[in-house]
């Protein structure tokens, strides 16, 4: 899907298909193109792409698993295209830092608890009744037939 097409929408659908806010897509935008603006200081080739699209691109990719294959048919360019151009925005973003998570090792740092609740998800054995040889092994009734020669 193309950004002009959802750049009309309301707030919550714009979120319900992106999967952020448009204030957080817009601080995207910003910190991609002061990116942008120093690669391609002195010239360069234009990108196919918008980086509104290319951003829309990389967000598909990460929320609906989508393969480089199927975002590249949507935007109408190569698979090695759209690779680049999600590489780009993952590595821009992750480099400014302002959409990166706390680590770990920060979380064991803090004053504040967390409650955990651990889930036994082992298994066990089904209980059954036992199999005993009366069942196992079952004799044949005798069947009784009359004796042609007695009759």
């Amino acid at each position: 899907m193309k950004y002009e097409i959802i750049e009309n929408y309301d707030d919550e659908k714009f979120r319900r298909i992106t999967g952020v806010k448009r204030t957080t897509f817009e601080k995207m935008i910003e910190i991609l193109q002061k990116s942008y603006a120093e690669k391609h200081r002195r010239r360069g080739r234009k990108p196919k792409l918008s980086i509104e699209n290319q951003l829309l691109a990389t967000l598909e990719y990460l929320r609906e698993y989508r393969t480089y294959a199927h975002i590249a048919a949507s935007y109408g360019i190569d698979e090695s295209n759209i690779y680049r151009a999600i590489k780009w925005v993952e590595e821009v973003l992750i480099k400014d830092g302002t959409f990166s998570l706390p680590g770990r090792k920060e979380l064991l740092k803090s004053d504040e608890e967390y409650d955990v609740i651990l889930v036994d998800a082992t298994e066990t054995p089904i209980e059954r009744p036992k199999k005993t040889e009366k069942f196992l092994f079952r004799k044949k009734e005798k069947t009784y037939t009359e004796n042609p020669a007695n009759s």
